[in-house]
């Protein structure tokens, strides 16, 4: 379905309204769509459910000198913030000038104070500025040519501009000091560098996260969250629920038709037709983690809990109980046993465990029983997912000095690494053809052994037979994100959460 946003004309006070008023879809919106500098030609912005686009459709003479034409959807927004977006021209386009891109602006006069990362139509990429109001506008050139992903982050008075090709890492492309009146009109914009001529642009997976503050601990100060789906093949990604409220780590039921995520230790099934919540009764183990697993069956669900145990030690220990509930049957005996990953027979689950002062990868049978190590490295091994076929295991470590993702036989042999690269990855998740694999990549700057929340993460795809991978999406998140299996039934959508510390409806 597509919508038209009728042009309106920006006035200082924008009367703060609901986004799902305007867009009827929690995963992005504007409060305003309007021209700067009164073009001869007004434009227009579309909106299209399915494809979780924004079209903008706009003239204007330059965006440059001392004075702005161009079409603009924004919202007011405070403090700190990441805006994110895939786009492309449509067509060849009149003027090599034209320009697209992410903009801050202090206000909605011509010659307003503002910064903007610009895609110009011959493939030009640049930080543009104004520093003072009707001044004369500045810019830093990036060296990358025509990138289709961009990312404007304001953070105090410094304001970042990043950009990457589908598929690769974003890269800095130029930084400035500005210091705004708050609040800020923020947004996309497109200029057809012409007073006779409309261009178009299309901005995909835009969003609008707000970063937690340096320090803040995000065990102690959950943050907001966004529950989202996505098309591996079009890379199209669907917020399905938001809430103010901390979710983490949804499984996809072997059906299709529901989603299971953990939230302030209970669990939640969430029916992708209703997209209403429904607790799970656990009894009295309500101190689950983000380490919960559905049999392949789709009949039971394994848990991983904090538990205290009679001699008074706490951890978290292993469970399973029914998918609609019940009282959990305890697994392992001893702490801490974090679940990753149950065996498609059936039989068998794999943890990640501490014994004697180091992490490792064990097993055991289903029904309990005496526990098996299949890992015995120095340092973390951790997240065992078993392949659709039963006969491997990949898991995570950091033997080789960052935290890569490993593959090794059922048994715990012929260990072999097969992710590679500047990152830290974690929680590799085999599609259920056992073809490819997606997983979370931290930057080299957090700790191989870590894996927190309030991070700028990758999800990555890698197909299993090779070792290349390729960047799926930009994720504010980390902790929680996408800890547990996570792939549709029918392989073509993953399941993911991504945080913000400002509203989840953005």
């Amino acid at each position: 379905m597509v919508r038209l946003f009728p042009v309106s004309i920006c006035i200082s006070m924008i009367l703060l309204l609901n986004i799902t008023h305007l867009h009827g879809q929690k995963g992005g919106g504007f409060l305003s769509v309007t021209e700067i500098g009164n073009p001869k030609i007004k434009g227009s912005t579309y909106f299209d459910e399915v494809n979780q686009t924004y079209t903008l459709i706009g003239s204007g003479l330059n965006m440059w000198a001392n004075r702005d034409e161009f079409h603009f959807a924004s919202v007011k927004l405070s403090g700190d913030f990441i805006l994110t977006t895939f786009c492309h021209f449509v067509g060849e386009g009149a003027n090599a000038h034209r320009k697209m891109g992410l903009i801050v602006r202090e206000n909605c006069d011509p010659g307003s104070r503002y910064a903007d990362a610009a895609i110009h139509g011959d493939g030009l990429t640049s930080l543009q500025y104004r520093i003072k109001e009707n001044d004369l506008t500045g810019e830093v050139k990036a060296t990358l040519v025509a990138p289709d992903v961009i990312q404007l982050e304001r953070k105090g008075d410094t304001l970042v501009m990043r950009a990457a090709k589908t598929g690769n890492p974003l890269i800095e492309t130029g930084r400035l000091l500005i210091s705004f009146k708050s609040p800020v009109y923020a947004g996309l914009f497109v200029c057809a560098h012409d007073t006779g001529v409309i261009e178009k642009a299309v901005f995909s997976n835009f969003r609008i996260d707000v970063p937690a503050a340096t320090g803040v601990d995000g065990y102690q100060h959950p943050s907001a969250s966004r529950l989202e789906i996505m098309d591996v093949a079009t890379g199209i990604r669907k917020v399905i629920f938001a809430t103010k409220g901390h979710i983490e780590a949804p499984n996809w039921s072997r059906d299709g038709k529901f989603l299971i995520y953990n939230s302030e230790g209970l669990l939640y099934k969430f029916p992708l037709d209703t997209k209403t919540p429904e607790k799970i009764f656990t009894g009295d183990v309500t101190s689950n983690n983000n380490d919960h697993v559905l049999s392949f069956d789709g009949k039971y669900l394994g848990i991983s809990s904090g538990t205290k145990l009679p001699d008074g030690k706490t951890g978290s220990m292993v469970y399973v109980v029914p998918v609609e509930g019940g009282i959990p049957k305890i697994v392992t005996q001893n702490v801490p046993s974090y679940l990753h990953g149950w065996s498609p027979d059936g039989k068998t689950l794999v943890y990640c465990a501490e014994r004697n002062g180091d992490y490792d990868v064990w097993g055991i049978g289903i029904h309990g029983g005496a526990e098996f190590r299949l890992t015995n490295s120095k340092g973390l091994d951790d997240g065992p997912e078993y392949a659709p076929d039963g006969k491997i295991i990949y898991f995570n470590s950091v033997r080789s000095g960052m935290m890569k993702i490993w593959r090794m036989s059922a048994d715990g042999s012929n260990q072999k690494q097969v992710s590679f690269g500047p990152y830290n990855d974690w929680f590799a998740h085999l599609s259920p053809d056992g073809k490819n694999m997606v997983y979370v990549s931290y930057p080299a700057a957090v700790p191989a052994n870590s894996h927190p929340h309030n991070q700028r993460v990758l999800l990555q795809f890698q197909p299993a037979n090779i070792s290349k991978s390729k960047v799926l999406a930009y994720i504010y998140g980390g902790q929680g994100t996408m800890n547990v299996p996570s792939w549709s039934p029918n392989g073509k959508m993953i399941a993911f959460v991504s945080f913000t510390y400002g509203d989840p409806n953005y």
